[in-house]
């Protein structure tokens, strides 16, 4: 998308005018938070703004502050300005999936796996700028103050949810593809000291159930289930349901998107 039309999108958005919205809302009611929505929300006149300090404030200490950060990922939006609509889309697919989601601001304030994945957005395009060491310190701060650890090189699409974000990682070769639901627990990794390209493949629409171990460089199937704590270590077709340990085949998919629908509830099929 070119920079006019990043900024003719800036002037009719939506999701921003519904944040702040949102942020009058909480400033009202909470007058003790005031000072918060307003420095994490209001103050800013963009939503590229607003999530760049958001996450700034959540990464910023005594070793690298918070300007510095801020200077960081406006370099990183500079140079690649979907981060923004990408960040629209994970906000828009949480409020979606998580019944705990009642607000577009509720991720952007409060929820780690909204935020880890937007620094990892941040992370990626300066790892791919040169700047590896400023994003390996990115993954290193996500990492203790989320507990999800998402190497910079991991090519992430749009409208993913992380839902709790805890305990989640996600290796150096991965790719996960749009709309993918991701729970708590869950490991996109490798089977030991191979180099290359060695992590999974995650396709569109996948649901990746709490706990589950996804390793090694096999394909997960566009809108397939993964079972919670399971652990898969071979390919997985399209639309289908896989469980155990190791994971087994053990029925459709049971509808065309699970990533969206989130029905965890895995009943073998009869045959």
């Amino acid at each position: 998308m070119s920079r006019e039309n990043t900024k003719t999108a800036h002037k009719i958005d939506p999701v921003w005018d519904r944040l702040r919205r949102e942020g009058d809302e909480i400033a009202r009611l909470e007058p003790s938070l005031g000072g918060f929505v307003y420095s994490s929300v209001l103050a800013h006149e963009t939503f590229e703004d607003a999530l760049i300090h958001r996450l700034a404030q959540r990464l910023g200490n005594a070793d690298l502050g918070v300007e510095t950060l801020v200077n960081a990922f406006r370099d990183a939006i500079s140079a690649e300005p979907e981060i923004g609509f990408a960040a629209r889309a994970d906000m828009i697919a949480t409020f979606d999936r998580d019944p705990a989601c009642h607000r577009y601001i509720d991720p952007l304030l409060y929820f780690k796996g909204y935020q880890a994945l937007q620094a990892h957005r941040m992370a990626h395009r300066l790892w791919s700028l040169g700047r590896k060491d400023f994003a390996s310190y990115i993954q290193s701060r996500v990492s203790m103050v989320a507990s999800v650890d998402i190497h910079p090189a991991a090519k992430i699409g749009k409208g993913i949810m992380i839902d709790h974000g805890h305990d989640i990682v996600i290796g150096e070769t991965c790719v996960v593809d749009d709309n993918v639901s991701i729970m708590q627990g869950v490991t996109l990794g490798g089977t030991g000291k191979e180099m290359g390209d060695r992590h999974p493949k995650i396709r569109y629409g996948v649901l990746i159930g709490a706990g589950a171990k996804v390793l090694g460089n096999i394909e997960i199937g566009h809108c397939s289930r993964i079972a919670a704590c399971s652990v898969v270590l071979h390919d997985v077709a399209p639309n289908l349901t896989v469980a155990g340990v190791p994971a087994k085949v053990v029925g459709t998919a049971g509808c065309t998107e699970p990533a969206r629908a989130m029905d965890h509830n895995v009943e073998p099929e009869e045959g």
